[in-house]
C-alpha cells in the first residue's frame, strides 16, 4: 500500500485534534498497574504502543509480544520483573535488533532473573519476576530515557527503594522530568538532583486522570505552517505549561515565521513572513522526537542547519540518521552526519532528485508523518506503507485530508 500525497489548492484554515501523549499514557498505564488500581486513564492514546501495553498490562499472560513497540519493550522489562512468575517477552525482528542491556543489567543488580533467549543485550528475554531489593545502582545516562523511566517507576515498590546515579551527560532529561512528576502526582516522594535519582519505598496512589493531546503530534502541523504561507491551524488540549519535551516546538519555529497563540481551550498556530536564518543549530538532546520533521522542514525552506543531541537516533525504530539521508537524497538532498549519531547536518549539498521518489518508511511512524507535508515543496509525495502512522497517531491520514491535502491509494 502507498499513498500518494499532493499539496492543499489554498492555505490552511483548519482545527486538528491531535491524539493524546503517548509517552504519558504509557507511563499512566504502568504506575496504575503497580499501584493496583482501577482507576480511569481518561484521553488514553490510541496509538499501536499504548494498545500493546494496555493489553499486556490486562490480560496479564506469560508469553507477550509487543510487536515494534520499544516503550512497552522497556517498561515491561521492568515492571514484568516486579511480578510473581515467569513470563517471556518477545516483539518484531526489529525490536530483536534493538539493545536492552543496559536495563537489564540494573535490574539483574537489584536481584531480577532475566534470560536472553537468543541474543545476548537484545529480546526476546525470559523473565522470573518477584522478590527484587532496592539500593544504589549507576546508569550510564547516555542510553535511552526509557531505561532510566522503567526503573524509576518500579522503585517505589522495591524494598528500600531506589537511589540511581546517572554517570556522563543525561540524554531526554525532558523524558525523566515527565516520568518524576507523573510518580509524584501518585505519591511517590521522588527526588532528581544534579546527577541522581532518589526513590523512597512508597505505596502509589492512583486517582481519576485525563491525558493531554500529543506535541510530537503537533510537529506535524507546525511543519505544516511553515511551508504554507498564510495557514491558520488550531490544536486544541494544548498548554503552555505541559510536561512534554517537545513543548519546546513553539521556539524551534518561531524563526520559520510560525507564530503560537495560547488560549484556555488550546493553541493556535499561524504563518507569518519572517527573514528566515542562513543557518539553524539546536542540541536536540531533549527533544530527539522532532529531529524528522525539522530536518525535513529545513531542507525544504532551502535552510542550511546543524543538530546534534542525535545519538539516539540510531537505535529507534530504525536507524534515523541514515534514513533521513537516504530518503531526502531521493528528493535532492545531501545530509551529512557522524558514524555515532552525535550530529547531524545539511550545507546546501545537492544531488539530482529521482523521478517520482518513493519514501520508504522502515516501519518508522515518525519518516510517514515528516516527509507526506513536502508535497506542498513537491507538488506531490509518495509515501511507502503508510499505515505505520499508527504506531502514534492513527488518524494522521484523515486529519491531513481534512485539511485538504489530497490522498490516493496506490
Amino acid at each position: 500500500m502507498k499513498n500518494v500525497i499532493s499539496a492543499p489548492a489554498v492555505a490552511i484554515e483548519q482545527s486538528i485534534h491531535l491524539p493524546s501523549s503517548k509517552s504519558i499514557s504509557n507511563r499512566m498505564l504502568i504506575i496504575r498497574a503497580l499501584a493496583g488500581s482501577g482507576a480511569s486513564i481518561q484521553n488514553l492514546s490510541n496509538s499501536d504502543d499504548t494498545r500493546v501495553l494496555e493489553k499486556a498490562l490486562e490480560e496479564n499472560s506469560l508469553l507477550i509480544d509487543v510487536g515494534h513497540a520499544g516503550t512497552s519493550m522497556r517498561f515491561l522489562t521492568a515492571y514484568l520483573s516486579t511480578q510473581a512468575g515467569e513470563f517471556e517477552l518477545t516483539g518484531s525482528h526489529r525490536m530483536k535488533q534493538r539493545p536492552v542491556g543496559p536495563l537489564v543489567d540494573a535490574l539483574k543488580q537489584l536481584g531480577a532473573n532475566i534470560v536472553y533467549l537468543e541474543n545476548k543485550g537484545c529480546p526476546p528475554l525470559r523473565i522470573v519476576g518477584g522478590g527484587l531489593k532496592g539500593g544504589a545502582i549507576q546508569m550510564d545516562a547516555g542510553i535511552s530515557s526509557q531505561f532510566i523511566s522503567a526503573l524509576m517507576m518500579i522503585g517505589p515498590g522495591v524494598a528500600g527503594g531506589l537511589q540511581i546515579r546517572l554517570r556522563g551527560e543525561v540524554v531526554s532529561a525532558t523524558y525523566i522530568n515527565m516520568t518524576l512528576a507523573l510518580m509524584n502526582r501518585c505519591g511517590a516522594g521522588a527526588r532528581f538532583e544534579g546527577k541522581g535519582i532518589s526513590i523512597p519505598e512508597a505505596i502509589y496512589s492512583v486517582d481519576e486522570f485525563v491525558v493531554e493531546s500529543d506535541w510530537s503530534g503537533a510537529s506535524y502541523w507546525y511543519q505544516v505552517a511553515a511551508l504554507l504561507p498564510a495557514s491558520e491551524i488550531f490544536l486544541p488540549n494544548l498548554t503552555r505549561e505541559s510536561l512534554q519535551g517537545d513543548s519546546v516546538l513553539t521556539e524551534l519555529f518561531s524563526s520559520l515565521g510560525v507564530i503560537s497563540s495560547f488560549s484556555k481551550l488550546g493553541l493556535l498556530i499561524r504563518s507569518s513572513k519572517v527573514a528566515l536564518p542562513k543557518l539553524f543549530e539546536y542540541d536536540f538532546t531533549g527533544c530527539p522526537d522532532l529531529v524528522q520533521t525539522c530536518a525535513v522542514t529545513l531542507c525544504a525552506l532551502g535552510i542550511h542547519f546543524r543538530f546534534t543531541g542525535t545519538r539516539t537516533l540510531r537505535v529507534k525504530e530504525t536507524d534515523r540518521i541514515a534514513a533521513l539521508g537516504k530518503e531526502l537524497r531521493k528528493v535532492g538532498f545531501v545530509l551529512q552526519d557522524d558514524p555515532a549519531g552525535e550530529w547531524m547536518a545539511w550545507d546546501g549539498s545537492r544531488c539530482e532528485a529521482e523521478q517520482d521518489p518513493l519514501i520508504a518508511t522502515y516501519h518508522d511512524h515518525r519518516m510517514a508523518m515528516a516527509f507526506a507535508p513536502l508535497a506542498i515543496t513537491l507538488g506531490k509525495v509518495t509515501i511507502d506503507d503508510p499505515g505505520v502512522v499508527s504506531k502514534s497517531y492513527p488518524g494522521y491520514w484523515n486529519d491531513i485530508e481534512k485539511a485538504g491535502f489530497g490522498i490516493i491509494q496506490a
